[in-house]
């Protein structure tokens, strides 16, 4: 199975999502938070735009071979009840061992043009492979790696049901995380949990340990899946003014690996 690499410069949108109090309290309930909003809930309304740019690129065909590989989440300002604007574009696309990495970029503007967050989703199609070779048309960065010196802040207990609680209140739907039989023709052990809500999850805990509020920018690498139920262990320290985390599974393998809150 082929990526070309004439797919970076697709573009999609605008596409407009009206954010209500109820989407907002959902998104961090669903998380077991009662502040809101949360600071991933640029995931929520990226969703449908994500969408959009793979069916523009030519891409949904093989959604079950994408993998949320890694996430750069720039927050400009807090979204309220309001109309947001989102607009995405494949800026890179990169032959990787495991398959081709594709770099997504959404950016959304509030109604009067103001710019809200920007987001670089990174997406590993697995056993495909790039042709026209690697190209990018906008800096990418990788999350850097950490210092060291990491101590466990806090665990968190995933639910059997978390990631439909998750899919029904963030309102982002893919079968790979509720559809058993999906999941497994997907070449999965079942259900998993969503990457994002594991992020999510991750920074709730860093943020509420450390005592941090409003983050600028969050981003890591994905480093495995979490199944469910089963219970997390987030480990973290504080890195030239950024807090350097990292999330890891029962068996003490990552499941985010180069987290960063700023």
């Amino acid at each position: 199975m082929k990526i070309s690499a004439g797919i970076v410069g697709r573009e999609a949108g605008p596409d407009e999502q009206r954010v209500d109090a109820r989407w907002l309290m959902a998104y961090s309930a669903g998380l077991g938070e009662t502040r809101f909003p949360h600071p991933l809930f640029a995931v929520a309304y990226e969703w449908p735009a994500t969408r959009q740019l793979r069916e523009r690129a030519g891409l949904a065909p093989i959604d079950a071979r994408l993998v949320h590989a890694q996430h750069d989440l720039i927050v400009h300002r807090k979204p309220t009840t309001e109309k947001l604007l989102v607009s995405g574009k494949v800026v890179a696309a990169i032959q990787r061992r495991p398959g081709v990495l594709v770099v997504f970029r959404f950016t959304t503007h509030g109604e009067k043009g103001d710019l809200v967050s920007t987001t670089d989703f990174s997406a590993l199609y697995r056993d495909v492979q790039l042709e026209g070779g690697d190209r990018t048309i906008e800096k990418v960065d990788d999350p850097p790696r950490h210092g060291g010196g990491l101590k466990q802040v806090g665990e968190i207990p995933i639910a059997a049901t978390a990631a439909h609680v998750y899919t029904e209140c963030a309102r982002i739907w893919n079968p790979i995380h509720t559809d058993v039989d999906y999941a497994r023709a997907a070449g999965l052990p079942g259900i998993i949990l969503h990457g994002t809500a594991t992020l999510a999850l991750s920074v709730s805990k860093v943020l509420h340990e450390l005592k941090l509020h409003d983050p600028r920018r969050i981003r890591c690498r994905f480093a495995g899946m979490v199944l469910m139920p089963s219970v997390l262990k987030v480990f973290a320290t504080s890195e030239d003014g950024r807090i350097a985390f990292e999330t890891r599974n029962e068996q003490g393998a990552p499941v985010i690996e180069r987290g960063w809150v700023e």
